[in-house]
């Protein structure tokens, strides 16, 4: 059974992947600061973990005796979107509050730059993996705050650089954007969205089980990926029997 790491599982996204990867074979470990009251099925490890606390993300990776798969979803720039009542995610850069920049650097990049250390070093002896760093289009189009690109950008350039370095090794790295994903934040203001084409935090785990069992893969390693794309390609329809449309830069 592949082994498989998933940060910021606690909720959201990261949740929903720890989920899809067990229910497709997976021995799946979850960290995150709130684990322990999560929302996830038995089989999954739990592992708390502070990700901006490089003790802690070193003690979370001891426990694991070989990792398949690293799946980086910490981030914490969805927290705080409001200040003395006011919403402030979508201010100009010189008025956003200086904390969104740890949550998004520190918490989100940093953090998973420091579990991809940790990831290579238990992957290269076997010469096999994959790392997949949740991004989004963001860092390709200007989406809400320029804090936000930054970050998505960097992502992506961690997940290139990575990859150019691990190809030796036979370890791919790739980005991978979800669509409109019907999280908990997502739910909470689902009367002012249109869901029509979204997508279960759980597809996303579905599809990156696929991509690490593609005999390709390293074809595709140091690129941005869509989920909805892969899971086209790969035949995986959603939880709800659903197959979402791929969106684009231009749709976003």
């Amino acid at each position: 059974m592949p082994t498989a790491l998933v940060t910021g599982a606690s909720r959201g996204v990261g949740r929903g992947i720890a989920i899809g990867l067990a229910n497709s074979g997976f021995d799946v470990y979850a960290t995150g600061r709130t684990i322990a009251n999560a929302d996830l099925p038995a089989s999954i490890r739990r592992v708390a973990c502070d990700h901006t606390d490089d003790a802690q993300t070193a003690a979370a990776f001891a426990q694991l005796p070989v990792l398949d798969v690293l799946v980086n979803s910490s981030w914490g720039g969805y927290e705080q979107m409001q200040e003395n009542g006011q919403f402030t995610w979508m201010l100009p850069f010189w008025e956003q509050p200086m904390h969104r920049w740890s949550s998004m650097m520190d918490a989100g990049v940093r953090a998973a730059f420091v579990a991809s250390a940790h990831a290579a070093r238990t992957m290269i002896p076997n010469k096999r993996g994959l790392i997949v760093n949740v991004s989004q289009w963001a860092a390709q189009k200007h989406l809400g705050n320029t804090l936000y690109g930054i970050s998505k950008a960097a992502t992506d350039k961690l997940s290139a650089d990575t990859a150019h370095e691990l190809r030796p090794h036979n370890i791919a790295v790739v980005s991978l954007y979800p669509g409109m994903v019907r999280t908990e934040l997502v739910m909470a203001a689902a009367q002012w969205l249109d869901l029509s084409n979204s997508e279960s935090p759980e597809f996303q785990g579905l599809v990156i089980a696929a991509l690490a069992r593609d005999a390709k893969l390293m074809d595709r390693s140091g690129g941005v990926l869509v989920t909805a794309a892969l899971a086209q390609e790969y035949g995986v329809s959603d939880v709800d029997g659903k197959q979402p449309k791929p969106l684009t830069l231009a749709d976003v």
